[in-house]
């Protein structure tokens, strides 16, 4: 698996449990447990979580509902200078609004094995051919971002029958 380290900034472990916040957001509401938030400054400055059933809407990821209150919020599609906090690593549509929005620096908690395209699967934000090169960081508690999504895999499964 071919990822880009950056240390692990003191400030990552505070901003994805805001992130896994926003997943328990998307939990309440049956939603996959996917939750992230954008960072300017120290400061957050967007929120977003899975919504994908609520909205009946297939490209309600966390983060794009992150990418997009962050752009509102400073009044730009270019989100320089911020850093997305994510408990699942991107999926392809999710690290593609990634390098549109040129965000400098993506942390995640837990890899997806099936779908993740910050080195699992793929890696599109190391794509030479593109533009755009954020850093990442994986694996900022992804104990805990694991269990939950886990746990409503299991119920899920459990529902079903």
């Amino acid at each position: 698996m071919l990822l880009f380290w950056q240390m692990q900034n003191k400030n990552d472990e505070y901003f994805m449990r805001t992130a896994l916040r926003q997943a328990r957001k998307a939990l309440q509401n049956d939603e996959v447990p996917v939750g992230a938030v954008i960072v300017r400054n120290g400061r957050i400055i967007a929120r977003g979580w899975n919504e994908r059933e609520k909205k009946q809407d297939p490209c309600r990821h966390a983060e794009i509902a992150a990418i997009q209150r962050a752009a509102r919020a400073l009044g730009s599609w270019r989100l320089l200078d911020c850093a997305l906090y994510v408990t699942l690593e991107p999926c392809a549509m999710c690290a593609g609004a990634i390098v549109l929005a040129r965000i400098p620096r993506v942390i995640y908690a837990a890899a997806d094995p099936k779908a993740g395209a910050c080195g699992s699967v793929l890696n599109i934000l190391a794509e030479k051919k593109l533009n755009h090169h954020p850093t990442v960081l994986g694996g900022v508690l992804a104990d805990e971002a694991g269990q939950m999504l886990k746990d409503f895999f299991k119920a899920a499964r459990g529902k079903k029958k």
